[in-house]
């Protein structure tokens, strides 16, 4: 009777198993559509922007912080032994690398999924 369940449980996970290999409309157009722009989204604009006002957003808040006072020591620092430009310049250095980093890792995303939705296809086709 045990050995019953134990086949039972193999059967079950083979069916889910089946079944999860099968793509969805979805998976199968960003299938073709990735293989088609892979290199033209490694260098778009979309995420670089993206990422660009993240660094801008995060920039801002640290001129607010300091503005504020809410922290006098580290506004007497700020003051006394740095000048506005270069705070400025690094906001600047802080936003693109942000972007550059957004971009890159927007991309290895999509490029991981690629990869695991050609497997998934490779394996239904090879099984069945």
């Amino acid at each position: 009777m045990k050995i019953n369940h134990i086949d039972s449980k193999f059967f079950n996970l083979f069916q889910i198993n089946y079944f999860c290999s099968m793509l969805n409309s979805e998976e199968l157009t960003f299938l073709d559509d990735w293989s088609k722009n892979r290199d033209q989204q490694k260098t778009s604009m979309r995420p670089f922007l993206i990422g660009l006002s993240a660094g801008f957003v995060l920039g801002i808040s640290l001129l607010i912080g300091l503005s504020s006072g809410w922290y006098e020591r580290a506004s007497m620092e700020a003051n006394s032994k740095m000048s506005a430009i270069v705070f400025l310049i690094a906001i600047m250095a802080i936003s693109l690398f942000m972007a550059f980093l957004y971009r890159k890792f927007k991309w290895e995303m999509q490029e991981q999924r690629y990869a695991e939705l050609l497997a998934k296809k490779n394996k239904k086709e090879n099984l069945g």
